[in-house]
């Protein structure tokens, strides 16, 4: 009986995952009373486990919906021990065959590599399955009763269900394979087999489609230009930011960044995954940038004519983002019907595509940022007062530049040294009275800000103070361009001025300058037009 106690303790942790669970007091192994089913829960000393062959030691009952029996091996969240305690979402295939004795023959030679097998002799009971879970990978036979496999998985494959299906047939004419190509098969093997051909097959779809997201990333992430992943800085605020991040990095707790504009947000957020040990991807996306009937379908994904232009099915950033951690930038500007949607996915680990019937369970930490007063956001109602207080778990702020202004130097050196290196010019010699006038100024731009300042001092030659008062006067040398003349107080040169600067805090990004000034872009595009700014 010691294999059935480890099998009552091995379900018992996976249950605590589903939860609620609800303590009861002690019934029959097994009993079933209403809608529960109960499992006895084993209480051994810590360290221990269990070595006798009774039943001492179920001292206490936990009860779980039997609904929830079959979908807790695919939904719940294990910790693997060999990953140094990340959280791994179970790996699952479905295995469709009308011979019993393959079906059993696969299923304890995939053992191994799989949480979670289900069987089924038909693609009715298959279909059944698929209803209630979701698989990683389909090995199906052809012939089946009813509907061939072929005619199942092309009916799958309308319904825009992508998963990796790997073919087994004792037919080897080439009219067969077509079919089953056709039907997108990643895999087709003749029976008989040996198990070492098909433990081959199922690890080449799992790396097929690991190398699939990895490299949606890595094209995201170049095109994006993400900044480095250190945080320079040795003041004593930036040291607590990063014993905090070191700390809660471990954990999969969600996380709060707050901070001004340009204070590196997204470096801590970034930091926080590195350190994290998380084995999937940092997949960024900035709310604020997508318009907000697309941010739904960016998030969640969609199916093939979900909406007009959906041409084919495409998954959403929090499937790129499983087992890793997904950032929401500026997430004060997600429109309040995604924060409810957003809310539901926190809360329920699973996510459903726009257009789609069935929800997929994911391992995602979320790390958001804002530079915004969010509780004042609730308070007037433009952002959710439940979502607030679940993303709001641990908040870590991002000071200023002026609050840290003695790290100044080191990140004039940093960043110094980092632009020439991309220009391909040699790196300047910055005096020290250059760094004095530095300090003085208010950095309303903050890091983002002197970045920006020490490119141009690279590219013009001459001293970053020199770039202090606003847009290079490189970006008015245009034909129809206005007086820089700091004494001009003209109200016309006034707003250009002030204009061309935000512009520069922002890094050129007209959106953000458009709603820092709180004027709309068309109006912004218009006035540099007039300037001859650049387009």
């Amino acid at each position: 009986m010691g294999w059935a106690r480890q099998f009552v303790a091995e379900l018992i942790r996976i249950l605590r995952h589903i939860g609620p669970l609800k303590r009861i007091p002690a019934a029959g192994l097994g009993e079933s009373v209403g809608d529960f089913r109960f499992f006895p829960v084993m209480q051994e000393p810590a360290g221990q486990s269990p070595t006798n062959n009774d039943y001492k030691g179920f001292t206490e009952i936990m009860a779980c919906p039997t609904e929830n029996l079959r979908t807790a091996f695919s939904e719940a969240i294990l910790t693997d021990g060999d990953a140094g305690g990340v959280p791994k979402r179970l790996s699952s295939t479905l295995i469709v065959d009308n011979e019993p004795g393959i079906l059993s023959s696969l299923q304890k030679g995939l053992a191994a590599q799989f949480s979670l097998i289900e069987t089924a002799s038909d693609s009715v009971a298959a279909d059944a399955l698929l209803s209630r879970c979701h698989f990683d990978l389909i090995i199906s036979g052809i012939r089946l009763p009813g509907r061939s496999g072929v005619e199942w998985i092309s009916e799958l494959r309308d319904l825009d269900y992508s998963v990796p299906v790997i073919f087994i047939t004792a037919q080897a004419d080439l009219q067969t394979a077509i079919l089953a190509l056709r039907a997108g098969a990643s895999d087709f093997i003749l029976k008989p087999f040996r198990m070492e051909q098909i433990q081959t097959a199922v690890g080449r779809c799992i790396e097929r489609q690991r190398l699939k997201r990895e490299n949606f990333l890595l094209r995201r992430q170049v095109s994006q230009k993400n900044e480095g992943s250190g945080i320079i800085g040795s003041c004593d605020l930036i040291k607590d930011v990063c014993d905090v991040i070191r700390r809660v990095a471990p954990m999969p707790s969600t996380v709060l960044v707050q901070g001004e504009t340009g204070t590196g947000k997204e470096l801590a957020a970034l930091a926080i995954h590195k350190f994290s040990g998380r084995s999937g991807s940092f997949v960024p996306i900035n709310c604020g940038a997508v318009h907000a009937e697309l941010l739904e379908s960016e998030l969640f994904g969609h199916v093939k004519g979900a909406f007009t232009g959906a041409m084919k099915a495409r998954e959403g950033l929090f499937s790129y983002a499983d087992g890793g951690t997904l950032f929401l930038d500026e997430i004060g500007e997600m429109p309040l019907a995604m924060q409810t949607r957003l809310l539901r996915v926190m809360e329920d680990r699973a996510v459903r595509p726009v257009g789609g019937n069935r929800e997929t369970p994911v391992d995602v930490r979320i790390i958001a940022a804002t530079n915004r007063d969010l509780k004042a956001e609730v308070d007037n109602g433009n952002f959710r007062e439940d979502l607030f207080y679940r993303l709001n778990v641990l908040s870590i702020r991002m000071p200023a530049l002026r609050e840290r202004i003695k790290d100044l130097p080191e990140l004039v050196d940093h960043f110094a040294g980092s632009i020439a290196a991309d220009l391909g010019v040699g790196i300047p010699h910055i005096p020290e009275s250059e760094l004095q006038q530095l300090a003085q100024y208010d950095w309303p731009g903050n890091i983002r800000e002197l970045k920006n300042v020490i490119e141009r001092c690279l590219l013009l030659s001459h001293q970053p103070s020199q770039g202090l008062t606003g847009c290079s006067s490189v970006a008015g040398a245009g034909a129809g361009a206005k007086s820089d003349d700091p004494d001009d107080l003209t109200l016309e040169s006034v707003e250009r001025r002030h204009i061309l600067r935000v512009l520069d805090m922002e890094g050129g990004n007209k959106s953000a300058a458009a709603r820092r000034l709180g004027v709309s872009r068309k109006t912004l595009e218009r006035k540099c037009q007039s300037w001859g700014v650049g387009s």
